[in-house]
């Protein structure tokens, strides 16, 4: 995939798919995608919003992002990240 093309598809208010999102993510988190790159992406959806799905696959995204803490052993209502 093509980091660039993934930005002009959101620029241009086409939906991203959840593999788009993921790929996205995934290179950011480790360093793959350069700040001013992905702060274009951002700066997409912000102006262009996304739907249901692509909130899901984000929100996905950054759930499983980086190391995820077991929590199980902490009595009452848990939030994490």
């Amino acid at each position: 995939m093509n980091t660039t093309e993934l930005i002009r598809k959101k620029r241009n208010n086409e939906a991203l798919t959840k593999e788009e999102i993921l790929y996205l993510v995934n290179n950011f988190t480790k360093s793959k995608i350069p700040d001013y790159q992905f702060s274009a992406f951002l700066m997409s959806v912000y102006f262009n919003g996304m739907n249901k799905e692509e909130t899901s696959a984000l929100t996905e995204a950054m759930l499983y992002s980086g190391k995820v803490l077991n929590l199980n052993s902490i009595q009452g209502v848990k939030i994490y990240k």
